[in-house]
């Protein structure tokens, strides 16, 4: 018994618009330690790099790059001396905040074992 799923072609083809924008961008590999560092507080580029252990300065700078054009990070310059430059997050970056820890609280009930579902609940 299938519980009245609709299983048709057209079902199949038709997946949650804004589901599918959402990982699009936070789907991207380091965009959800990016943006979780940054929740913290604002952060200049070489702090947050640290922060990242594995990711690329140049995977970072496409990363902040894609968050900027999206309206969730904001690059801010600090002409010094020395010139430097932070990120920080908009409202609309900050208000990722309850989701992304929700899927922490997830991850710790789920995936204790570094990434694999218990055996009780892989279906």
């Amino acid at each position: 018994m299938d519980g009245g799923v609709d299983h048709s072609e057209q079902a199949c083809k038709e997946v949650d618009a804004g589901m599918t924008r959402v990982f699009q961008l936070l789907g991207k590999r380091w965009t959800g330690l990016v943006v979780s560092v940054l929740l913290q507080r604002a952060v200049h580029f070489v702090e947050l790099r640290r922060a990242i252990p594995g990711i690329s300065e140049r995977m970072l700078s496409d990363r902040l790059t894609e968050l900027g054009a999206a309206g969730l990070v904001v690059r801010e310059v600090d002409e010094g001396p020395p010139l430097r430059v932070a990120y920080r997050l908009t409202e609309a970056g900050r208000a990722l905040e309850p989701a992304l820890k929700e899927l922490g609280r997830w991850a710790e009930q789920y995936l204790p074992d570094g990434g694999q579902c218990p055996k009780n609940l892989r279906g």
